[in-house]
């Protein structure tokens, strides 16, 4: 049994709907993230499962017990659903020491002193901040403002720890270290995390599983690789990065393990893809190149049996530290290329652009 389940669950402002009718299931133990463009009803859905929100539609499960059920009017508070919450802003009192901040869940509930003060110091231990404890909140760095916010969550044992992004207000440094360090954490103590962020990458490096959502609703929910490199709409892809989209035609089709591969023709070439469906010859389809999947080479360089490729000229490029970004127009067409900045062409260079079949990935029409 899944520890947090949703079925059909909306939450309506008036005539919008924030939410709109999600499903899903968080297994035990799972690191499932919730990303998005703001808006997109990411928060809502968390706040709803936390029950900081009432759903209008739909019910939520949480470790097998029903906490909200608009149909049947049923609602649990908040404080009644054993989930740890971490907040974008901490939530950090500064009146307090650090141990008194994350001693607060065990107070309220008027656990014995004794009690409090081994679960507080086991809580501080796991996130490496026991030698803080008596320090004041306000003399904290913002990395270890977020340590302490993490084991106030964990300290009275939660069923489901949720997070909306916890991360954001750090510098990327820091910011991809403590993502490390959370993951680490969340795997050793195998607990059920349900995560909203914003950023791509952050999603992708942490999570079991991404849930992509839009104006409400859940677009894609699946592994992070596969979600990016075999997503299930335009919408999806184009959430990640700025990949190059082809309109082509489909030549031929045969299956190949689980997917099918195409012959199409399109964008001044032919060659091959994959696809998850099968197609028709004559059907029209939208191919997803990603900007580092398109090999930079030589503009006489022949190419393999199968591979898309076009000719073009480097119009534009930006040095990012490790790599380049580079703009080539092809038969009048921009195409978007990451590559090596070691090895990248220069502005005014003709080129040719090569995509296996592996890095092309056909939608329907």
């Amino acid at each position: 049994m899944p520890s947090v389940t949703l079925q059909g669950v909306g939450r309506h402002f008036g005539a919008l709907k924030a939410v709109d009718s999600v499903d899903l299931a968080v297994e035990h133990g799972e690191f499932l993230t919730l990303l998005g463009p703001s808006g997109c009803g990411k928060t809502t859905t968390l706040r709803m499962v936390a029950g900081l929100e009432r759903n209008d539609t739909g019910t939520i499960v949480i470790g097998g017990r029903t906490v909200s059920d608009a149909a049947a009017e049923l609602f649990v508070q908040p404080d009644q659903r054993k989930l740890g919450m971490v907040f974008q802003s901490y939530a950090i009192w500064p009146h307090m020491t650090v141990f008194d901040n994350v001693a607060y869940p065990l107070s309220v509930r008027r656990l014995p002193k004794a009690e409090i003060r081994t679960r507080v110091m086991t809580a501080l231990r796991l996130v490496e901040m026991e030698a803080y404890a008596e320090r004041p909140a306000p003399a904290l760095s913002g990395g270890q403002q977020q340590r302490v916010a993490i084991a106030r969550a964990l300290v009275f044992e939660p069923e489901v720890l949720l997070l909306d992004e916890p991360l954001s207000n750090l510098d990327a440094r820091l910011r991809s270290q403590m993502g490390d360090e959370f993951r680490a954490l969340q795997r050793r103590l195998k607990i059920t995390t349900l995560y909203v962020t914003h950023d791509q990458e952050e999603a992708m490096a942490l999570s079991d599983r991404v849930v992509v959502m839009d104006k409400g609703r859940a677009l894609q929910v699946g592994a992070p690789e596969t979600v990016y490199r075999r997503p299930a709409s335009r919408a999806v892809a184009a959430f990640f990065g700025a990949p190059n989209f082809i309109d082509a035609t489909v030549r031929e089709c045969r299956p190949e393990g689980d997917s099918h591969v195409l012959t199409i023709e399109g964008a001044g070439a032919q060659g091959e893809c994959r696809t998850a469906q099968a197609q028709r010859p004559g059907d029209t389809v939208l191919v997803m190149i990603r900007a580092e999947d398109v090999a930079l080479g030589r503009s006489n360089e022949p190419a393999r049996p199968g591979q898309l490729v076009w000719r073009g000229r480097v119009t534009d490029g930006v040095f990012r530290g490790s790599r380049r970004s580079l703009a080539v127009d092809a038969l009048g067409r921009r195409f978007n290329v990451e590559c090596p900045a070691t090895r990248a062409a220069a502005v005014g260079d003709d080129v040719t652009l090569k995509v296996d079949a592996e890095n092309a990935w056909a939608l329907s029409g």
